[in-house]
């Protein structure tokens, strides 16, 4: 006898997600099934990025349907990335349905390379993804994805982004010349940032990436209260100095209402590329002690590895080069966790708030 689709949907709606620590959602917007012979073939759509290395999701899955009969034998996993809250008195930007800053509160920890291979992994993970690299003076993403081209206008006032890997991407360093500095003050900087941000063709994306300079000078601070965001990231070593400055970046966000979705680790721990030995040569736990001290989610930790630097310098991230390597899987794993932390976000609600529109005198 044929399980009924009934007994299976009130079996899934039991499930406990691991990533959202949330029931499943059944509804027929989000849950497809097919059934034969009580052969379950399942298709969710997610609210965040398709991902389930460890197989924790299938395995509750695979025990609710078996409580009722049923077996599992297919599950499909598709993103449906909702647009979320920014901070108030912003709204949304068209055709980018969230913003995430990457920042950190010194230089040279890795906040670049974390940046774009996050971008990489969630692009990996089903989503549409767009990265900006808004280090004015010390531009990296043109490197990093192994671009070297200018940006192309058909109107003369919108760029189309260029494409590395996969993603979508503008940085200062594609209009510069590759040894020319940009010698500019703050608010021009600030303004050629903004420029980038607003004049470039974004193409439907679920997620624009935001390379942060390091600190909290004039453009982090005019982006965290300029630009839309939906959450940010910090990046931080585990040693104490880089420490201090990462929880200054984190205030800053939290003083402009923007959420932090977590913290991540880089340069944990030195792996020796002749014996594997692992070194913690900046100190152990600084990162996650930062987590639980300011209650904001623990992302991850990642490696001091040569591989990692000698890939990005290539134009060809880790998650691209070595994409079954452990160091991959981390950058994997702290993406998802990204994503599933800012489906958890308030839903954006600015369209249904009528603009203000000033009377002339």
């Amino acid at each position: 006898m044929t399980v009924s689709s009934e007994r299976v949907l009130q079996a899934l709606a039991g499930v406990t997600d691991p990533n959202t620590l949330k029931k499943l959602s059944v509804d027929a917007g989000r849950c497809e099934l097919s059934i034969d012979q009580n052969q379950v073939e399942l298709t969710l759509h997610l609210p965040y990025t398709a991902y389930d290395i460890q197989g924790q999701l299938r395995e509750r899955i695979e025990q609710a349907l078996t409580g009722v009969g049923a077996t599992l034998t297919k599950l499909h996993l598709n993103p449906r990335i909702g647009v979320h809250a920014v901070q108030e008195g912003l709204r949304p930007m068209p055709n980018i349905r969230n913003i995430i800053a990457v920042s950190s509160g010194k230089g040279g920890v890795g906040k670049s390379t974390t940046s774009v291979n996050l971008a990489l992994a969630l692009h990996m993970q089903g989503a549409r993804v767009g990265l900006l690299d808004a280090d004015i003076y010390g531009p990296s993403v043109p490197t990093m994805l192994g671009l070297n081209e200018r940006p192309r206008s058909a109107d003369g006032k919108m760029m189309e982004p260029l494409i590395g890997h996969g993603l979508q991407a503008n940085s200062i360093g594609f209009l510069l010349d590759e040894d020319a500095p940009a010698i500019w003050r703050g608010p021009m900087a600030t303004q050629a940032l903004t420029q980038l941000l607003t004049q470039t063709r974004w193409d439907d994306l679920d997620y624009l990436i935001i390379d942060m300079p390091p600190g909290t000078g004039d453009i982090a601070l005019t982006l965290s209260q300029k630009v839309p965001l939906t959450g940010a990231v910090i990046v931080t070593t585990p040693q104490d100095l880089a420490l201090i400055d990462a929880k200054r970046g984190l205030n800053m966000f939290q003083k402009v209402n923007v959420p932090v979705l977590g913290i991540v680790e880089n340069m944990s721990v030195h792996i020796c590329s002749n014996c594997g030995h692992a070194d913690p040569i900046f100190g152990q736990h600084g990162g996650r002690d930062m987590a639980s001290q300011f209650n904001v989610p623990w992302l991850g930790a990642l490696p001091l590895a040569m591989s990692i630097r000698a890939q990005t310098d290539s134009g060809t991230p880790t998650v691209i080069a070595s994409a079954d390597s452990p160091e991959a899987r981390l950058y994997h794993e702290i993406a998802n966790r990204v994503s599933a932390n800012l489906s958890q976000l308030p839903p954006d609600t600015s369209g249904q708030r009528p603009k203000v529109v000033p009377r002339p005198l």
